[in-house]
């Protein structure tokens, strides 16, 4: 093997790799955006269930004010 054809080698592996580092660094960045929004949504859902849960002890305490006037589940 001639230091030309070495050389010639040692470039096209060189650009092989630099191929595949740019890919990964896309797929990292896509990965990442991905991340951010199930946090972001993760955040929005957390959010409801509290107002959810709010609401729905509000609407408790306005029916049964007091825990002991809250009727025995039906099994009883």
């Amino acid at each position: 093997m001639t230091p030309d054809d070495a050389h010639t080698v040692l470039e096209a592996r060189i650009t092989e790799l630099e191929t595949r580092l740019a890919f990964q660094e896309d797929t990292l960045a896509q990965l990442n955006d991905a991340l951010s929004e199930a946090r972001r949504e993760l955040g929005a859902q957390t959010g409801l269930l509290r107002r959810v849960m709010d609401d729905l002890r509000q609407a408790r305490t306005v029916q049964f004010p007091d825990a002991a006037d809250e009727p025995p589940p039906p099994h009883y």
